[in-house]
């Protein structure tokens, strides 16, 4: 075990096994055999954390955030503004530029509705990847269709994997106004170098 740890990558905090006890629902055996879950582009499993989390913000804390003065409300806001104060600082980022939606999709049409109408026109390019899921392409398709835009694709190579000179190339023609790149795909498995 001591020579598996060690070539263990130092970005995971823990062996997969402990991550893996995390998720309760990942305990659970079908057709005799541990469940391995692998549609989480769609829906994501929870660790144990997170629901007890959610649990007990609905058993103690429930109440609206931003409209309400009695005690509960404001503990509640309290815990919500905790949570995106907790969020900017893991991303770098200012808590007034921070925003919780519900899941991608939603983001990347607020994105697409917002920003994006107000800054990408004719003659700009909206350049995405060929390994991108549905969800990161037909805001895109629309966007550029509805503003005279332009959508562009970094392609993929035989091993899965995106060309950074590719992209250096198309970002130095000076036309790209919105890259659209997953970090993980869930088409490939691929792990692109976000960084």
């Amino acid at each position: 075990m001591e020579v598996a740890a060690a070539k263990r990558s130092p970005a995971l905090p823990k062996p997969a096994e402990q991550i893996r006890a995390d998720f309760p629902l990942l305990a659970r055996e079908i057709n005799g055999k541990p469940l391995v879950y692998l549609d989480s582009g769609a829906t994501s499993q929870k660790p144990a954390s997170v629901i007890e989390a959610i649990d007990s913000y609905y058993r103690h804390s429930n109440a609206n955030i931003h409209r309400a003065v009695y005690d509960l409300g404001e503990e509640s806001t309290a815990l919500y503004e905790g949570a995106k104060q907790r969020v900017a600082d893991f991303i770098g980022g200012k808590f007034e530029e921070t925003i919780f939606t519900r899941n991608v999709t939603e983001a990347i049409n607020l994105v697409r509705y917002t920003w994006a109408r107000q800054n990408v026109g004719v003659g700009d390019v909206v350049l995405i990847t060929k390994m991108e899921h549905h969800s990161n392409i037909v805001p895109w398709q629309l966007l550029c269709e509805e503003q005279g835009a332009k959508l562009d694709y970094l392609t993929v190579d035989d091993e899965g994997k995106l060309s950074l000179d590719e992209l250096d190339t198309k970002l130095a023609g000076g036309r790209v106004k919105l890259v659209g790149v997953t970090h993980v795909s869930n088409v490939l498995g691929t792990i692109n170098p976000a960084a």
